[in-house]
């Protein structure tokens, strides 16, 4: 049996994506003051978690729908296109941010900035670490997604084409997977040394799982999901990890944390996709598809416009929230560390990134309405991106 495919694109994806991304973006400066806004600080999961889940999501809307109209074969094509498209925008922006890094560290004359982002590797032994950059083995500081998500791409056709067939079966060797790789502490090796600071043996379970929902299984669960004593559940669970993460910040409040509580839920491993960290996600998610329809007429409104235009072209706004980190981070170290200088360059970080946004959606308008014939935009995808 065939899964159904949902027939418009959900606003709430673009919202959600986009928010994500400012998320990102805050808790990429280190010391960012203005990052105690995002989600990390209060709970087990962070924006990692939205993204990827959405990223499935998005993946199965677009590439499912042509693995039913065009086959298995040119719908795998086409998921290994883009895989190959996010693997370029990996190696440019690999490059640019060497090169920013590399020039602030000479100018300033501060090589701490080559040590604390990472890159002290390859400005040693050049001709060794970009090959293993090349083999996505080595990766700087907060560059660790996209390889991440190039991997999930690689192996996602055949498990769309399970998905699309038996979704139940899908989803089981998927957790079966996640399971393996816990119990036999299954991962990539990273370079120099360690592993991937993302496994995907482990986070596939999340992208797989946002394939199911858009799939059927959020139709699926749909009861449960608006059911008062799930609801409920899931402001417990938020709850509970908002006291555990306060005595984090606050040493006097862990008196009040019981020893076998501490003992049980540490360490919470974000490399693996600890299970805390996925219930509360699981806990965000319902408590927002219960407090947003995806009927919102609000979604529609200009004030949440900023986050969807970012959300449609995630890729080119990641890559450039990755460059724009960065020079927050100089800027806090050289210019100033004030808590104004703070508000002002994460504000100016996000307004760039809205901007640019705002102007490849433009700049592909554009595109469509330029002379000759063009392929008709089916409704829903229009501004799809995966």
């Amino acid at each position: 049996m065939i899964a159904p495919l949902p027939t418009e694109r959900d606003l709430r994806l673009d919202l959600f994506r986009g928010l994500a991304l400012w998320l990102i973006f805050l808790d990429h400066i280190p010391s960012n003051l203005v990052s105690w806004v995002t989600i990390r600080n209060y709970g087990f999961s962070d924006a990692t978690e939205i993204f990827v889940f959405i990223s499935g999501y998005t993946a199965a809307f677009v590439y499912g729908r042509a693995m039913q109209i065009t086959g298995f074969i040119v719908a795998t094509a086409r998921v290994l296109k883009r895989a190959w498209q996010i693997y370029v925008a990996h190696v440019f922006l690999f490059a640019i941010y060497l090169a920013e890094i590399s020039y602030i560290s000479h100018s300033f004359e501060n090589p701490l900035y080559s040590e604390e982002m990472g890159v002290l590797n390859f400005i040693q032994n050049p001709d060794v670490t970009i090959i293993q950059a090349l083999l996505l083995k080595f990766k700087p500081v907060n560059m660790d997604v996209l390889p991440l998500y190039i991997v999930l791409l690689l192996w996602f056709a055949p498990i769309l084409w399970l998905l699309l067939r038996s979704p139940t079966l899908g989803l089981l060797i998927s957790v079966a997977i996640y399971t393996t790789s816990w119990m036999f502490d299954i991962n990539l090796p990273a370079y120099p040394s360690g592993d991937w600071a993302f496994n995907p043996f482990a986070w596939q379970l999340l992208f797989v799982f946002g394939a199911w929902c858009a799939l059927g299984g959020a139709k699926r669960l749909g009861r449960w999901i608006k059911s008062k004593v799930v609801i409920g559940l899931a402001f417990a669970y938020l709850a509970f990890c908002f006291s555990i993460a306060m005595s984090w910040y606050f040493p006097a409040l862990g008196a009040y944390v019981p020893e076998f509580i501490s003992g049980s839920i540490y360490p919470i491993d974000k490399t693996n996709l600890d299970v805390l960290r996925m219930l509360h996600f699981l806990s965000l998610a319902v408590i927002t598809v219960w407090l947003v329809p995806q009927d919102w007429p609000a979604l529609k409104s200009p004030i949440f416009w900023p986050a969807i235009v970012c959300g449609r072209h995630s890729l080119e706004i990641f890559c450039l929230g990755v460059f724009l980190s960065f020079a927050g981070h100089f800027v806090f170290t050289e210019v100033s560390n004030r808590v104004f200088m703070h508000v002002l360059v994460s504000a100016a970080g996000i307004a760039i990134m809205v901007g640019a946004g705002a102007l490849i959606s433009w700049y592909r308008r554009v595109e469509r309405q330029g002379p000759g014939p063009r392929p008709p935009v089916k409704p829903g995808l229009a501004g799809s991106e995966v």
